[in-house]
């Protein structure tokens, strides 16, 4: 039984879980900056290190007592290397070197973007259900908005462990030129004085509005058409607000429920119009059959058996109802993690480093925070 200690702060959220041979979540601790950032409109990466430093070492009690294990029972640990604000990472790789040398433990080096690949495994784990290889994988959050081909890795079937852990090969895909996903939410969100993080609070008003009402088109991505651009449908939406200056008492209403701390959809859908909501919806569903549309034309590509979608913008209700909707209609099973897992944590970068560790692909006591850190 090997339990890894996964320490997780690519960005704004301190995370730390253990996990047993990469399958079995005992404990798995987020704290969040939401309320840190939220006055900004987006993460501000010096506040976010700085809050990192003050809760790496309580999170990483809460998960060691969450888990019922004594520090000195960690078999090894694991550490985001990368991608991510290197302010952020620098504080989880610092704490994890240290860490794992006073132990004489092992230290497995992760990269972020595989860990949302894992965490469609150890969900899929649990629930007894294995996606099948090749698969396309798209990693859809705040930060990242990429497609990925998954193959299981030539040389992993001989160094195969417990519960079947294996090695995986990437190659990518597509990938966004501009504006990932999730950023494109918030900055919407911000725009129209809906509060932050925008992507929950769209995805609930949509549910209200006509998403036929505007017709956003999605970005032609010249060269390689399973790239992604989302910065014109966020133009659009900003271009439509300044031609109907009648919109701007709705605004100046909403920004003044926020600044009251009334943040709840609930408070906000009294001063949202029927052209917002219509608004919201319509941007939602250009950024949703975008995103699923091709997704759809790189699993056919490559003749893959399943799809796995990951990342924070993986938890939107309509992009999941998509997706099941339109992968069902092609035969291909389509994977998600559960909404806790599909955000930032810390248990899918144990996850991910279980089969390293088995493969004896240990990090260093040299090894330094890479903010662009290549998945391959």
């Amino acid at each position: 039984m090997t339990r890894i200690l996964g320490i997780e702060s690519s960005c704004d959220e301190t995370a730390a879980a253990v996990v047993v041979d990469g399958c079995e979540i005992l404990s798995s601790i987020v704290a969040s900056q939401i309320d840190i950032h939220r006055k900004y409109g987006g993460v501000v990466p010096e506040l976010a290190s700085r809050e990192h430093l003050r809760q790496i070492v309580p999170v990483v009690r809460e998960a060691l007592g969450e888990a019922k294990l004594a520090i000195a029972d960690v078999d090894a640990v694991a550490v985001t290397q990368g991608p991510g604000l290197v302010g952020s990472l620098l504080v989880g790789v610092t704490y994890g070197k240290v860490l794992a040398s006073s132990l004489g433990r092992p230290l497995v080096a992760v990269n972020h973007l595989e860990g949302h690949v894992h965490a469609v495994f150890l969900e899929a784990h649990i629930a007894g259900r294995r996606p099948e290889l090749p698969a396309v994988c798209l990693i859809v959050s705040g930060g990242h908005t990429v497609l990925y081909d998954v193959q299981t890795e030539a040389a992993a079937t001989a160094r195969e462990g417990k519960n079947g852990a294996q090695r995986f090969c990437y190659a990518r895909m597509g990938q966004t030129r501009d504006d990932a996903a999730g950023e494109a939410y918030d900055k919407v969100a911000k725009l129209l004085a809906l509060g932050y993080p925008g992507g929950p609070v769209i995805d609930q008003l949509a549910e209200d509005g006509n998403p036929h009402a505007f017709r956003f088109t999605p970005a032609v991505t010249r060269g390689n058409p399973l790239d992604f651009s989302f910065s014109g449908i966020k133009t659009a939406v900003l271009r439509y607000v300044r031609a109907h200056p009648e919109m701007s008492g709705e605004i100046a209403a909403r920004e003044a429920a926020l600044q009251r701390g009334e943040r709840k959809v609930a408070q906000l859908r009294p001063s949202c119009s029927r052209l917002t909501r219509d608004l919201v919806a319509s941007f939602q569903r250009c950024v949703v059959s975008d995103l699923v549309n091709r997704t759809l034309a790189a699993a056919e590509e490559r003749d893959a058996r399943a799809m796995l979608i990951s990342g924070g913008v993986a938890a939107n209700s309509e992009l999941r109802r998509t997706f099941e909707e339109e992968a069902g209609a092609r035969g291909l099973e389509v994977f998600f993690p559960s909404r806790a897992l599909s955000t930032d944590n810390a248990a899918m970068i144990a996850a991910a480093a279980y089969p390293r560790l088995l493969a004896g692909e240990l990090g260093t006591m040299e090894m330094n925070a890479e903010a662009n850190f290549p998945l391959a």
